[in-house]
This record gives structure tokens, C-alpha cells and sequence, in this order.
């Protein structure tokens, strides 16, 4: 057992030129570079045709295998925010579902494409989606003015109410939502997600895409979360970052630029973050998937990125051991022999 990769999360990297315009051409260029698997968006494909046609999903699926691709998962985050978001943010957000919609059309397009999104990854095999988790109070994450009493536990009902559909039929289509704990949505770190699983009744389908750069920002210990959320990690995005508090500046810099700020997003080996731990834990607690490159970094060019992290994954993915190390000693004493040597 090992966790496989490399991966790569295709939509940062697409252009409106060769070699990264389409999913023909940027799957040439992933593969190229060392990429094994393709973490894909929504705008690279025909989601319709894709939730009803298997043989659709089979035929686009096949050119990767030739290759030497595969498809790890659909990224949904962008229909995952949709679901649910603060109206603070309507004429931001305006860009992310078709024009014209208000308030519950909007969540009713969400949904149903989300819907779309399972039936895809089933045609196609997948285990997984990974999303965004949405949510309404993040205005409200710095208790100023007061929080009314009750409204953050408000909000946690009505977003597990809009997720449980989408839940329920992943469960039923053996698919997992995998949620990157993400700042600007209602589940962002290890407590706010224990509340998403509260009030979901411990949903089997709630499951986590662990992405450490938005721990290290947070101050959470983000190995330890390996360890105590091991059990729900479906999904890991290889993205580094870094957190340089100065007299200025700490973990609420949010207001400079990405290449200002006291938290940063990196690429992976140009921050902070202990990879070599990371792999070894995420390993140790079992966890079988894709080691995916995200980039988000305002430093590094992404074609470099790119080019430097498949080698990057490769290396520090661990082969598990097949059998324990003393082994070649074992004395093949049975229980008998037990009793006997502690006297008993």
C-alpha cells in the first residue's frame, strides 16, 4: 500500500494558449512532465453528457490512459461555495453561476449540479469529490460586534440541511465528499468540521481533502490533524505555505497583497511545511489516495512549479513495509511458551 501520485489539479494551470488550452493539450503537457493522474475541473469537460453517458466519460478517459493518465476526481469547490454563501457576498461571487440567478435558484443550480458531478464520478469509477464546504458566517469569525447567541450553530443546520441531499446520494453511489477546510467557508479547521459532522449525524459520505497550507496560515497543527483525522482523509493537495509574523503583520494580514501577507501559499519545497512528515503520517494512518499538486503561489511561475513538484511527490511517497523489520529473530514461540518464559 502507498499513496499514489503524482497528481496534478489541472485548473490553475489551464490557459487561452497551447500547450495548457484544453484537456487534449494540458494532459500532454502533465504527462510529460511525470504526472500519473489529473485532478480535474468542470470546464475541461461536458458535465452533462458525463453524469448520463458512461460511455462518454470511458471514451475521454481512454485518451488520458494512453498517456498514461489517469482521473483521480472532479474538484467541485466552485458548486460546493454555491450552495451556501453569506448574501455579503452576492455581487462577488456574481461570476460563479449563471447570470440572472438569485438566492434559492442559486442553490437549487448548485445542487443539481453537484448531483451531476456524483453521477460523473461514478460513470467514471471515482471514489471521491472534493469540494468547498460553504457556509454563511464567516463575516463572523472574529466575535466583533457580538455574535448573536445560537447563530453560528444556525448556520452549521442550515448547511448541513443543503449538504444532506447531496450527501445522501454519494453515500447510496459509494462516492465521499472531500472537504478542503478552506477560510471563507463555515467549515475551515478541525472544530468547525466536528460541527459539520454533529449536526450530519457523523454522515459516512463527510470526509476531508487535506490541504495543509491552510493550517499552517491558521497556526494548527497540521500533523496532528493527520492523526486524529486520519480515518476521514480521502484526499491530499501537495501545497505549500509559510507564516512570518512581523510587527505588522500576523495571522489576519488579509488585506495586503498574496505577496505581502504574513501567510503565504508556496510551492511545495519553498515553505515551511514539513513534507517528509506529512507523507510518513498520512501513510502511517492509512491513507491510500492521490498526492495531488495544487498551485497557489505569488512567487514561483507555475510552469517551473509544475516541472519541479512531480519529481517533488514522487520522492517522498513511501513504499509501506511488507513485513516488520525484526522479523528474521522470531523465535515461533506460541502461547504455551508464553506462559513459560513470564512464569505463569
Amino acid at each position: 500500500m502507498a499513496i499514489k501520485g503524482p497528481g496534478i489539479l489541472i485548473s490553475q494551470f489551464m490557459t487561452d494558449k497551447p500547450p495548457r488550452n484544453n484537456l487534449e493539450n494540458i494532459s500532454k503537457w502533465a504527462a510529460d512532465l511525470g504526472y500519473k493522474g489529473l485532478e480535474m475541473g468542470t470546464n475541461v469537460i461536458d458535465l452533462d453528457k458525463a453524469a448520463e453517458s458512461k460511455t462518454y466519460c470511458d471514451e475521454w478517459a481512454g485518451k488520458l490512459k494512453e498517456k498514461g493518465l489517469e482521473v483521480i476526481d472532479f474538484h467541485g469547490g466552485r458548486y460546493g461555495q454555491m450552495l451556501a454563501f453569506n448574501p455579503a457576498y452576492d455581487d462577488l461571487f456574481a461570476n460563479f453561476h449563471p447570470k440572472g440567478l438569485k438566492g434559492k435558484e442559486v442553490t437549487e443550480w448548485a445542487t443539481g449540479e453537484f448531483m451531476k458531478l456524483i453521477k460523473a464520478s461514478k460513470n467514471l469509477g471515482l471514489k471521491g469529490v472534493a469540494s468547498l464546504s460553504g457556509g454563511f458566517a464567516w463575516i463572523m469569525v472574529y466575535p466583533w460586534p457580538q455574535r448573536p447567541k445560537g447563530i453560528i450553530e444556525t448556520s452549521f443546520k442550515e448547511l448541513v440541511r443543503r449538504w444532506k441531499p447531496i450527501l445522501d446520494f454519494a453515500n447510496e453511489n459509494g462516492i465521499t465528499i472531500n472537504y478542503e477546510l478552506h477560510p471563507c467557508c463555515d467549515c475551515f479547521d478541525g472544530a468547525t468540521f466536528d460541527m459539520f459532522l454533529e449536526y450530519s449525524n457523523e454522515h459516512p459520505s463527510a470526509c476531508l481533502n487535506y490541504d495543509p497550507s491552510h493550517f499552517i496560515l491558521q497556526q494548527l497543527d497540521l500533523y496532528e490533524f493527520i492523526k486524529v483525522y486520519g480515518s476521514r482523509i480521502k484526499g491530499f493537495h501537495v501545497k505549500d505555505g509559510e507564516f512570518n509574523p512581523s510587527a505588522k503583520q500576523g495571522v489576519y494580514s488579509g488585506f495586503q497583497s498574496w505577496s505581502k501577507r504574513a501567510g503565504r501559499f508556496r510551492t511545495v519545497g519553498d515553505g515551511q511545511i514539513d513534507f517528509k512528515k506529512v507523507f510518513s503520517l498520512l501513510t502511517e494512518v492509512g491513507y491510500d489516495g492521490w498526492a495531488v499538486l495544487e498551485w497557489e503561489d505569488p512567487v514561483r511561475d507555475p510552469e517551473d512549479a509544475a516541472k519541479r513538484c512531480a519529481k517533488f511527490i514522487e520522492d517522498h511517497i513511501i513504499e509501506t513495509a511488507k513485513y516488520e523489520f525484526d522479523s528474521f529473530l522470531d523465535a515461533g514461540v506460541d502461547e504455551s511458551g508464553h506462559k513459560k518464559i513470564l512464569g505463569i
